[in-house]
């Protein structure tokens, strides 16, 4: 039985670095060669074995990457889509709206002008929530630890991840009294279906660790940030960062970087109360 949780570990552990690989270069051509190698798996094992992990096939992984960072750009950003074309790994403006329009059945400028269309259509019952401007902030870079969910954010799951990892870093001596709660979204559930939703729970680290199985280790970018404050119920996060994205970044005098947003969570991992929580959440800008 451990060896067949040692085994798995490890296939975790190689798919976890190539996520994050395909997160952070989707503006380049990406090879499954390139992707094995990573991996460190023969190109017809690593094709099964993401396969059975993702349901569905690496190429298709990819481009659906591609095409839900695209969109999410087109609508809350005002970059032209010439420079989103190239930022999410095509060469033409016309080959990005060719494939967005087999997936979403819209161009990207129809997209972008149409407001109401929603690809993934949003729950009701909207809630008011007030959103203070941000700091701006340079911060550095972080080390952390990490297992990544897939699913529906804020899912019954999510405590127990959380549990689990503080668990691995009690027993490891990585706890400190600066260790922090950060959580990383991936994806933008009005874009991307909810069982698709990829999020990683993470601990920050002042020590270099080995990956061990599901969880992970890797630095989050330093930079400058706009840093907001939230306090109430996660399940309202996703209004939030409508905010965030669609009123204060789009009529600001920065853009974002092409890295993923970043959350810490404030409140300690033993607080039930939802209305005390409070989120941080970090936004990656540039002047």
């Amino acid at each position: 039985m451990s060896s067949r949780k040692d085994t798995q570990s490890e296939y975790l552990k190689k798919l976890n670095i190539v996520f994050d690989y395909i997160e952070n270069n989707l503006d380049r051509k990406l090879t499954i060669k390139e992707l094995a190698e990573i991996s460190n798996l023969s190109e017809f094992h690593f094709h099964r074995i993401i396969k059975s992990v993702l349901g569905e096939n690496i190429g298709n992984y990819i481009t659906r990457k591609r095409i839900e960072t695209a969109a999410h750009l087109i609508r809350y950003t005002n970059l032209e889509i010439k420079e989103i074309a190239y930022n999410v790994g095509y060469e033409s403006p016309a080959s990005l709206s060719k494939i967005f329009k087999q997936f979403y059945h819209i161009s990207p400028s129809e997209y972008r002008k149409n407001r109401d269309f929603f690809i993934v259509r949003p729950e009701l019952k909207s809630p008011k929530i007030v959103l203070e401007s941000p700091v701006i902030k340079t911060i550095q870079p972080q080390k952390v630890i990490y297992i990544k969910i897939t699913g529906k954010y804020g899912n019954k799951n999510y405590p127990e991840v959380w549990k689990e990892l503080w668990n691995f870093a009690e027993v490891n001596n990585l706890i400190t009294e600066h260790t922090k709660r950060i959580g990383i979204s991936y994806d933008d559930p009005k874009i991307t279906p909810n069982e698709k939703c990829k999020y990683d729970v993470c601990l920050t680290v002042d020590k270099e660790i080995k990956p061990v199985g599901k969880i992970g280790t890797k630095s989050i970018k330093g930079g400058k940030y706009a840093i907001f404050t939230y306090k109430g119920d996660y399940k309202n996060l996703g209004i939030v960062y409508d905010k965030i994205f669609g009123n204060w970044l789009i009529n600001s005098n920065y853009k974002i970087r092409n890295i993923p947003v970043f959350e810490i969570k404030e409140n300690p991992l033993s607080e039930t109360d939802k209305n005390k929580f409070v989120t941080k959440i970090y936004l990656p800008i540039k002047s």
